[in-house]
């Protein structure tokens, strides 16, 4: 699909629902500071574009988890990911789904319960995205095998950068050397021959 796997297309769909989810929080909290119904109504938009987003986040993760060539090590964390991302879904889901039902009608006390519901979510959502780094930068996980022995064997040979890549080598400067004796050389015998005398003996 666009020359996206099931993998790649988990990785690209990930970082919109994260964002919104995270502005919710955001949002409810400036309209509960600010008391301005704007920035309610802001989040009560992100909310539903997040959990939509969501939705295509968690679908694409349950299908790059059959497409994925792993272990135990990597086997323990995907099943944790995918936990924390089924509970981050389902708590901003059912949010929503409160907040289509009840936002213009919350009381006080129902629109802190709906915060604090934000927050939880979005501390889930943060463990989420924990265990996500962890499978790729902790075990690779995605990376196919021989794709991975190939950069292994790359890494190994010799490699140098040249100035353009900005590794010029380090600048000497004049304070830096050790002082020069800039008065003419006296030879033992006491005195100067001029330059370009051939050489003899005393």
């Amino acid at each position: 699909m666009l020359g996206y796997d099931w993998v790649r297309l988990h990785a690209a769909l990930n970082d919109l629902p994260t964002a919104l989810l995270l502005g919710v929080a955001i949002f409810d909290i400036l309209a509960i500071t600010t008391k301005r119904e704007r920035f309610r109504l802001v989040s009560f938009w992100t909310l539903v574009l997040g959990v939509v987003g969501g939705v295509a986040a968690v679908v694409s993760g349950l299908q790059a988890e059959e497409h994925i060539s792993h272990g135990d090590a990597v086997h323990r964390v995907m099943e944790t990911h995918e936990t924390l991302g089924l509970i981050t879904l389902g708590t901003f889901g059912l949010l929503a789904l409160w907040r289509i039902l009840r936002e213009r009608r919350m009381g006080s006390g129902e629109r802190s319960l709906s915060i604090i519901l934000t927050l939880a979510g979005a501390g889930v959502l943060f463990a989420t995205g924990i265990y996500g780094g962890r499978l790729v930068f902790d075990h690779a996980a995605g990376i196919p095998t021989t794709v991975l022995q190939a950069e292994l064997k790359e890494r190994g040979t010799d490699h140098e950068h040249d100035s353009a890549e900005g590794h010029d080598d380090p600048v000497v400067y004049d304070e830096d050397l050790p002082a020069r004796d800039s008065s003419p050389r006296v030879p033992p015998t006491g005195h100067l021959d001029p330059p370009g005398t051939p050489p003899h003996e005393h």
